[in-house]
């Protein structure tokens, strides 16, 4: 997916969090948004993916030559991030096949191998909510990373991990991002450290 905004801003009441954000990312490339905490890195990932209109500026989706309407963009992009909820009630299979009925997996990857690469087999049959923290940011993952979409986001996305954890992100980052559009939030190197093209939501305040 090719994502190209033109002089975007957001703002909260009378507050700018960014603007005259002009930017396109490319299909197959991978982006890093860095700032400090507060800075509005989350607020522009956001953006980008749609669950946040901009106050001014275009947003403009396209798969190949083919500009796609707004309101089905997200078909195509999964996103990762700790204010994200998951289903606690469910067992972790139960809850993937849910997310599956509407975002399917890679071509090839099942559940059960989702589940088994994120370390997470010993706990397939239990319900989220008797999860650590840590647990749960792997499920956020799973759900973002595999699903078979064209663009994946990532905000902070090892917040909670331990350093094993972050060895799993860093492994699913080098084995299943794919020919892929991935934009990651964050000021962690060691989230965005793949990341091609580094840009500073500094710059656009």
């Amino acid at each position: 997916m090719r994502i190209s905004l033109t002089k975007c801003g957001k703002r909260f009441n009378r507050d700018w969090i960014f603007r005259n954000f002009s930017f396109e990312f490319l299909p197959g490339h991978s982006y890093a948004i860095t700032g400090p905490n507060g800075s509005g890195k989350s607020t522009l990932l956001q953006v980008v993916g749609g669950a946040l209109i901009a106050s001014e500026g275009r947003i403009t989706y396209y798969s190949g030559e083919q500009e796609v309407n707004i309101d089905n963009a997200f078909r195509q992009i999964a996103i990762a991030a700790p204010y994200l909820e998951v289903i606690e009630e469910m067992t972790l299979v139960e809850f993937l096949d849910f997310h599956a009925q509407f975002k399917p997996f890679l071509k090839g990857v099942g559940i059960k191998e989702t589940i088994a690469v994120t370390g997470l087999t010993a706990a397939a049959n239990k319900q989220i909510r008797y999860f650590s923290s840590g647990m749960k940011q792997r499920v956020k993952l799973i759900q973002a990373i595999f699903s078979d979409v064209s663009c994946v986001l990532l905000d902070e996305p090892c917040t909670n991990l331990d350093a094993q954890g972050i060895e799993v992100y860093q492994r699913l980052i080098a084995d299943y991002a794919g020919n892929r559009t991935i934009v990651v939030s964050s000021n962690d190197i060691q989230e965005y450290g793949f990341c091609k093209e580094v840009l500073k939501i500094s710059d656009w305040k």
